[in-house]
């Protein structure tokens, strides 16, 4: 999520670090900051709580701090709204030891109250800031050794960069289930969550293994697990230039956030497991008592959010057994909202800044109903006016399009869902942690399902030219045959619509013709043999057919569709695997078609006007 950069060696640290923030601000742009040590061992930290140019200008108004040795943040917020306090670097009480962190802490508020028990002093809400505390605990002349002491106290993810001015040489960095790699540059060393920064320095990188600490001096690395034992690097050379390593390789920023949706995922569920397999979800703001007194949930959102919430609704009835209503924001808000103090209101939106969900949430307050949000974006205005909130945690997301925060808008959904089934009493211990357990492997299916690429590139030459296409499902993969159509209308300008499959003879399939596809999802459900007949229909009036099916489970007739086999899951989570291939076929027509596939026409990220 946060982009770090540390440096070691002959040169100014102030500019490098400047200018790799620079091109690591896409992966979090809330605030940002530098600490460097100088010759003599003191160390000068600037922070700054806008963009990476605002401190760029902070630095060259209050004086350029010197030195050589330096690390910098920019930062993407998960705990504490963003802040001067809550900015990196952080420190230990002494002020010899700074810290920069990407992740999260789970455990931090235990870790937290034990320090302060102790007599440690803490200035920012965040969970990083335990970690100086746990090193300056355990430093006992050996850096490196005191980070390796307090990443055993941890748990979670983090990728750290630490200096102190007891050792004023080095940087010491950590990879702990969060990107860090390093640069072997000519008697100076780089290291960063992202080889964006290094491109311009050096494209000889060393490629940290998790769990791994690199102690960095100008005269090289050495690297050691966890117990202390050395390990040799594996060291690689880059050819990327700069604009390719800010996407990591990928042509654009909406395939690598495809791509990304297995580490999306692990994130969403990160911290919400209990060690019996139970959803636990305190940041909610909203007791299991009042869960239990629920009479009905209402869902608001917009845009592709809002069919994330729909999914969430067929959840939510599904395992809590409660009436469920999903409505897009810009209805609920104008029409009469008929909800009260018996009402929880959940409201999605990945910017937290949507101007039709922030209204309806404003709506709902008023009619005394409760509300939580789910959000992408810590400190952002609607979960500020929420009673809880859930953060998806899916990290920057660059492009237009939403994908992977679609992916972990269904997962935040899919938690409440077990978290009210639970609350509630209507969902069996033993089929909540299936479901659970289910869950957790999820990341494994859905990086196996990217496997069908080369399938879906095909699939995007053949019908590049398409003029219209309709997508169909049934149940809780209806919101994904509007989410799939959605998404071949946003980036690639082909006209494209979503149906219940049984509302397919009903109108659209007045349609059909031989130039007009129909994506079906006729994976494994209890109205698969429904959804069949139906694709039979459109078989008839001879239109081509691409069909989603579960592996091993062809429900068709041999050369009756073009089928993709997807792995086999529950019902309840098949909307996660099942959106992929629609994603990857709406990208892959958008290439041949020449689209700015990032960016396209008329659209915003976040939208903040009606």
């Amino acid at each position: 999520m946060c982009g770090i950069i540390g440096y070691t060696g002959p040169r100014p640290a102030a500019p490098i670090l400047l200018d790799s923030l620079r091109r690591l601000e896409y992966r979090g742009y809330d605030s940002a900051g530098i600490a460097i040590i100088d010759a003599d061992g003191d160390v000068a930290t600037v922070k700054n709580t806008n963009k990476v140019v605002d401190l760029a200008r902070q630095v060259e108004a209050e004086g350029t701090p010197s030195g050589t040795v330096g690390i910098g943040h920019t930062r993407w917020a998960t705990h504490g709204r963003p802040s001067l306090e809550n900015a990196h670097p952080h420190q230990d009480c002494t002020g010899r030891i700074h810290v920069i962190h990407n992740g999260i802490v789970e455990n931090y508020r235990e870790l937290r109250a034990e320090l302060i028990s102790r007599g440690h002093e803490f200035l920012s809400e965040t969970d990083t800031e335990v970690v100086p505390h746990l090193i300056e605990d355990a430093y006992r002349g050996d850096l490196a050794a005191a980070v390796r002491s307090a990443l055993n106290r941890m748990q979670g993810a983090c990728a750290l960069v630490v200096i102190s001015a007891d050792q004023p040489d080095r940087v010491v960095g950590a990879r702990m289930n969060a990107p860090l790699v390093v640069g072997l540059g000519r008697g100076e060393v780089f290291v960063s969550s992202d080889i964006t920064a290094l491109i311009p320095y050096t494209k000889r990188i060393a490629l940290l293994g998790e769990g791994e600490i690199v102690t960095a001096t100008p005269d090289g690395i050495t690297v050691q697990q966890l117990d202390g034992t050395a390990v040799e690097a594996r060291v690689v050379m880059v050819d990327w230039e700069a604009e390719q390593a800010q996407k990591n390789g990928y042509p654009h920023f909406l395939l690598k956030e495809i791509h990304e949706q297995p580490d999306a995922v692990r994130n969403a569920l990160r911290g919400r497991i209990d060690d019996l397999g139970m959803v636990v979800l305190p940041e909610l703001g909203v007791s299991s008592e009042r869960l239990a007194e629920v009479h009905e949930v209402v869902l608001v959102a917009c845009g592709s959010a809002w069919y994330a919430a729909m999914v969430a609704g067929y959840a939510i009835e599904h395992l809590a057994k409660v009436r469920c209503k999903v409505e897009a924001a810009s209805e609920f808000r104008y029409g009469e909202a008929l909800v009260d103090e018996h009402s929880l209101v959940i409201a999605v939106s990945q910017s937290g800044e949507t101007a039709d969900t922030l209204a309806a949430v404003r709506q709902a307050h008023q009619a005394g109903a409760q509300v939580i949000a789910i959000t992408n974006v810590v400190g952002s205005a609607l979960p500020l006016e929420a009673d809880g909130a859930l953060y998806m945690q899916a990290g920057p997301e660059i492009s237009v399009a939403g994908t992977k925060t679609f992916m972990t808008q269904m997962v935040c959904g899919l938690l409440l869902a077990l978290r009210l089934g639970d609350a509630r009493g209507t969902l069996d211990v033993s089929e909540h942690q299936r479901l659970v357990a289910e869950l957790q492997g999820l990341p494994d299916l859905l990086s196996k399902t990217l496997e069908l690429e080369p399938m879906l590139v095909e699939l995007g030459q053949r019908f590049a030219h398409t003029h219209s296409a309709l997508y169909i499902g049934r149940g809780i993969n209806f919101p994904i045959a509007m989410e799939g159509a959605l998404k071949l209308k946003e980036i690639s300008y082909v006209h494209a619509e979503g149906y219940a499959a049984g509302e397919l003879k009903h109108g659209p399939i007045a349609l059909l013709q031989p130039d007009v596809p129909v994506i079906a999802i006729a994976t494994r459900s209890a109205t698969l043999p429904k959804m069949v007949s139906n694709v039979q229909e459109v078989h008839s009036r001879d239109a081509p057919v691409i069909a989603l099916i579960t592996e091993g489970e062809d429900p068709f007739d041999a050369g009756f569709a073009t089928t993709i086999p997807v792995p086999g899951c529950s019902e309840v989570l098949s909307p996660l695997i099942n959106v992929i291939p629609l994603q990857l076929f709406a990208y892959h027509v958008a290439v041949q078609r020449g689209c700015d596939v990032d960016q396209p026409r008329n659209l915003a990220k976040s939208v903040t006007v009606e």
